[in-house]
């Protein structure tokens, strides 16, 4: 597969935006409004713009994923910073081909280099785990609104980084 992974740049913003609109079109669990989000969040003082990815093929662009800051908030209120993994978008005629797996690594990958420790991710079931993704509820992690267990998740970059870290998290005010 000719994939080019690399950090989004201001002109494709247009593109991006149209991908994950057409991505998300036929989700039933999507309120369908994940692409005005990202507009938001690259507003934010959350957004990483290195942790802003696109997937290329034949020079065009067919997957993105952005992971922003966020806080996870313990019961004494001390803050701790992770990164929440909202969206991962791929093109329909380019989903099941390892897109998503190859622009979730390549996230991964950068955010360990910027020091990160976590991500946390509300998603499919059947899907995260494979990544090494595991239930947020055995780390003592809540997310702040009323969801299933089996769809929030959270992945250590290192081993131990949430070896202390417990509480809700705190998304960032676009989140909306």
């Amino acid at each position: 597969m000719d994939l080019k992974i690399r950090k989004e740049e201001e002109n494709d913003y247009p593109f991006v935006f149209d991908l994950i609109e057409n991505a998300f079109h036929e989700e039933a669990m999507s309120d369908h409004q994940e692409q005005y989000l990202v507009d938001r969040l690259r507003q934010s003082a959350s957004f990483r713009e290195e942790l802003s990815i696109v997937a290329e093929k034949e020079g065009k662009i067919v997957g993105y994923v952005l992971l922003t800051e966020i806080n996870i908030i313990n019961s004494q209120n001390q803050s701790f910073i992770s990164l929440a993994l909202a969206p991962i978008a791929v093109l329909p005629a380019y989903q099941k081909q390892g897109i998503a797996g190859a622009l979730m690594h390549a996230a991964h990958e950068k955010a360990k280099e910027l020091g990160y420790g976590s991500i946390v991710i509300l998603g499919h079931a059947d899907y995260y785990p494979r990544f090494g993704y595991r239930l947020a509820k055995e780390f003592g992690i809540r997310l702040p609104f009323d969801v299933p267990d089996e769809n929030c998740f959270v992945i250590e970059l290192f081993e131990g980084a949430l070896k202390h870290i417990n509480g809700t998290v705190v998304y960032p005010a676009e989140f909306g």
